[in-house]
């Protein structure tokens, strides 16, 4: 009889062991601060997509060149250079009243947009200047979300609260995409700016209610940093961090590819897809956008149920050479119903290896320098500029499609060699980045 207590016992404790992670996939809503941020989040990642979405459909239609689509995509990203300084901000004065500044900023230019358009005067010379004050803004938007996770949340929930914050992007590819497509069919572009301006104050509104984690966590420290040395000696020490921590140093480089070659395809060019393959309107380019964004979402179900089981560097690569072999597939078809099945896939990819390679740098570095290493991570994101501008210049020489298959090539062939060069820390299987 105590034999058979001592098995149940036994095969209880194991059952429980084996279902408790499917009991903490919403465990990150457990701290206050998270509650608030991943509504905010949501709210301005679909005002992203639906404005990313709506005016470059108006740019590519009312100027009929891929060339100043590409532009208008590009300037989006021109802020990246100051990343690294919001990233320093935010561990001085902390993550969350750095973003509540900038999404307030955002309101403000949504505003502008929207009166313009009910006035009849917006023009794609309007455009290109408020996507070009967005994107001072914008790309340090998403490393302060990392951050504020990274901030505020326990060790053991991380990968779970990458995964489910990852989920606003992801939910904003889908619904944003298609909602933005759908008002400016139904209603025009002033009612469909109506609405993003509101998903923006309502972004600000949520953002504030949160405590700042600085204050909370670090008060002293925080203090003393600031009498002791400048944002730039702060900033100095952040990329010093980078450079010298090999780890770090070539997740930089993974990101900086990643930025050049997939991310023009998935997202500023994919006007171009819908409008010269499939011959399509801004409807079917919601479709396909949504697709990734489904992908995406799938992918970050999946890692806030099996995070804790994955090796992220070794996900992370595996991952971005799937995403590529996506793509490849998906610019080779001229069938909606398979290009949105590969971008589905191509969505997936992406999600498991950018929820990784986070999750993978906010538990491999100093907490006092999370907010400049994800303000640094952004700087990867110039890779956009160049690599749109490239892609703008050969598609108008050699198509689309063989464009697009260059690209991808060319990017697992460097991922090859990047996980060579730093097999070490990538590649092993007892490297702390592939720690458990």
């Amino acid at each position: 009889m105590t034999r058979r207590f001592n098995q149940n016992a036994g095969m209880t404790a194991r059952s429980s062991a084996f279902k408790a992670p499917r009991l903490s996939t919403f465990a990150p809503f457990d701290v206050r601060s998270f509650r608030f941020q991943w509504p905010a989040d949501l709210a301005v990642s679909w005002a992203f997509e639906m404005e990313t979405l709506i005016l470059g459909w108006y740019v590519l239609v009312e100027t009929r060149s891929v060339l100043m689509l590409t532009l208008f995509a590009s300037l989006q990203h021109i802020g990246t250079l100051l990343a690294p300084m919001f990233g320093v901000m935010g561990d001085r004065i902390g993550p969350r009243a750095v973003m509540a500044a900038m999404r307030t900023a955002y309101t403000a230019l949504a505003l502008a947009v929207m009166s313009l358009a009910y006035g009849g005067l917006l023009t794609p010379t309007y455009v290109l200047a408020v996507a070009g004050v967005m994107g001072l803004l914008r790309p340090s938007d998403i490393g302060m979300r990392s951050a504020l996770v990274g901030a505020t949340m326990p060790s053991d929930k991380l990968m779970g609260a990458m995964s489910i914050q990852r989920t606003t992007m992801d939910t904003a590819k889908i619904a944003g995409a298609l909602t933005g497509a759908g008002l400016v069919t139904l209603l025009g572009i002033g009612p469909a700016y109506t609405v993003v301006a509101s998903f923006y104050a309502v972004s600000v509104l949520l953002t504030l209610q949160g405590k700042n984690p600085t204050a909370a966590l670090r008060p002293v420290v925080a203090a003393a940093n600031i009498e002791r040395a400048s944002p730039w000696d702060d900033l100095r020490a952040g990329i010093a961090y980078v450079r010298t921590t090999p780890l770090l140093f070539a997740s930089m480089c993974f990101a900086f590819l990643l930025n050049c070659s997939a991310f023009p395809m998935m997202n500023g060019l994919m006007p171009v897809m819908a409008k010269e393959i499939y011959h399509t309107d801004q409807t079917g380019l919601g479709y396909l956008v949504a697709a990734g964004g489904f992908g995406a979402f799938m992918s970050a179900v999946v890692m806030s149920r099996i995070g804790h089981a994955v090796r992220p560097a070794r996900t992370m690569i595996v991952f971005s050479a799937g995403w590529y072999l996506s793509l490849l597939l998906f610019v080779q078809t001229t069938h909606p119903a398979a290009g949105i099945a590969f971008l589905i896939l191509a969505g997936l990819s992406q999600g498991l290896s950018q929820i990784a390679m986070a999750t993978m740098l906010i538990r491999n570095s100093d907490e006092q320098f999370h907010g400049r290493i994800m303000g640094i991570r952004m700087l990867a994101i110039y890779g956009n500029i160049p690599g749109l501008l490239l892609a703008g210049w050969l598609i108008q020489r050699i198509g689309y499609p063989l464009t697009a298959t260059a690209y991808c090539l060319c990017a697992l062939v460097f991922i090859v060699i990047v996980a060579a060069r730093w097999r070490a820390q990538l590649w092993r299987r007892g490297a702390p980045a592939n720690a458990r």
